[in-house]
């Protein structure tokens, strides 16, 4: 016992509990985490054991177990690490004097918040939940809509001091076993001493990127209607505790591109909605490197498209505008979130003036510029991925900064940067980034631009 008692630091931690108690005529000591002790539960289950008289106690821990123990979430520990390990982990455990093994009992409650629709996965209609950070919950919120015994959650354990639980979820029946056992073994294989930051910790531990390319490697969703679809066309999911973003393979970028909203609608506004997102997408990364390649050679603009041209003087290169610009919009994002709720209201009138008639005004910025950064900005939001529409806006930036040193060959050789790393930015498992582009399946391909019915996909047999 004096052992436990310092492997645990107990005169130094607050929150690990400690008790000595008497069960069945035996010494018996009780240890649990405050923080996630039930106490209605936990009390009335030690009332049980207070009860057991000394000439019921069985002399075998099994039958302890059968006679005394008959609850569901109880784990027989065996050896200290595993015992520190549950213990942490917030099970209740008790020793008995005259047994081996150590009982433990899951008493516990997580501190959450409740299960409120994702702050960047709304949609328009549909399911009004979302993951929180709890992964028990997580996983009830995924079984909730797949009532199917191939549905398996496997548990790992990463991390050397904080053991973050990462379960890996697929359908036994769906899933492609290589893509399945090329994770598992990542995950296995992972060594470090924590998972900091939860899922980006993971991702990337599990599949290191290069700097240089932005595009994401996976695809995030905190929506469990989102989760489910995935995992029934035969995706993996690997879920981190302490998240609430689930992380879906393979990835391809058309997939990611892919928003709950269109499946909640009827093929044609779906079709509409998905056209749309991605129409808008190509056209914020080329709206304002265009514009300045116009700019810088108004003899290629025709009579007809005349009004695109600056008709005030400019005072400050375009280039430089555009550039202040995108920083000072991602200022104003970056402050918005800091901001308190209460100064949240200020602080969009005084934007609205600063960015609005005075810069036009002062001859810092021209109308038209603020016209286009305008649609850009607003363009971002259409994303659900923020990585990925902070990709688009890192190629934006290189292509106004090679347009406005070299002109047209700058344009194109931006162009070109961007097709290679879509084309070179590689995937942990799956077909490719562009699938079903490159390598090229017809079917597949017109499927993620329009959204087909659910009889007509069941008929086709689905994504793949």
């Amino acid at each position: 016992m004096e052992a436990v008692q310092a492997l645990l630091h107990l005169d130094e931690n607050f929150d690990i509990l400690h008790r000595q108690v008497i069960i069945g005529g035996r010494k018996a000591s009780v240890f649990a985490v405050d923080g996630f002790l039930t106490g209605a539960v936990s009390e009335k289950v030690m009332e049980f054991f207070y009860s057991i008289q000394e000439q019921d106690m069985p002399k075998e821990y099994s039958g302890f177990l059968d006679n005394f123990a008959p609850f569901v979430d109880i784990v027989t520990i065996e050896d200290q690490q595993k015992f520190v390990q549950f213990l942490l982990s917030g099970i209740t455990c008790i020793l008995i004097e005259g047994y081996q093994q150590i009982i433990g009992f899951d008493f516990r409650e997580y501190p959450s918040r409740s299960v409120d629709e994702p702050e960047k996965d709304k949609v328009l209609r549909g399911s009004r939940d979302g993951f929180i950070e709890a992964l028990v919950p997580n996983a009830a919120l995924v079984r909730r809509r797949i009532r199917d015994v191939n549905l398996v959650f496997q548990v790992l354990s990463v991390g050397r001091s904080s053991k973050t639980d990462v379960a890996v979820v697929y359908m036994k029946d769906r899933v492609k076993q290589g893509a399945l056992d090329e994770i598992l073994n990542r995950i296995k294989k992972i060594n470090v001493d924590s998972l900091t930051l939860n899922k980006e910790s993971l991702a990337e531990e599990l599949f290191p990127r290069s700097w240089y390319n932005p595009f994401p490697r996976f695809k995030y969703t905190e929506r469990p209607d989102t989760t489910a679809a995935c995992l029934l066309e035969g995706s993996v999911v690997v879920m981190v505790d302490n998240s609430p973003a689930a992380m879906i393979l393979p990835t391809s970028l058309f997939s990611i591109l892919e928003d709950a909203n269109e499946y909640y609608f009827p093929p044609i506004t779906g079709t509409y909605l998905r056209l749309t997102r991605m129409l808008t997408s190509v056209v914020a990364v080329y709206i304002t490197p265009v514009l300045l390649l116009l700019l810088q050679n108004p003899q290629w603009v025709p009579p007809s498209l005349s009004f695109i041209e600056i008709q005030d003087p400019i005072n400050v290169p375009p280039i430089i505008q555009l550039l202040i610009l995108e920083f000072a919009i991602d200022g104003l994002k970056m402050a918005s979130i800091n901001t308190p709720n209460m100064l949240t209201t200020p602080l969009s009138i005084v934007a609205g003036i600063v960015f609005g008639d005075y810069t036009v005004s002062s001859g810092w910025f021209n109308a038209e510029i603020m016209l286009y950064m305008s649609f850009v900005a607003v363009a971002n939001y259409t994303q659900s991925n923020m990585e990925l529409g902070y990709a688009l806006k890192f190629f934006r930036i290189l292509l106004l900064v090679l347009t406005a040193w070299f002109d047209l060959a700058g344009f194109i050789i931006g162009s070109a940067v961007l097709v290679l790393a879509l084309l070179f930015n590689p995937v942990l498992i799956g077909k490719g980034y562009l699938y079903p582009l490159l390598p090229f399946n017809g079917l597949q391909l017109l499927k993620r631009f329009f959204r087909v019915s659910l009889p007509y996909s069941e008929q086709h047999g689905g994504n793949e």
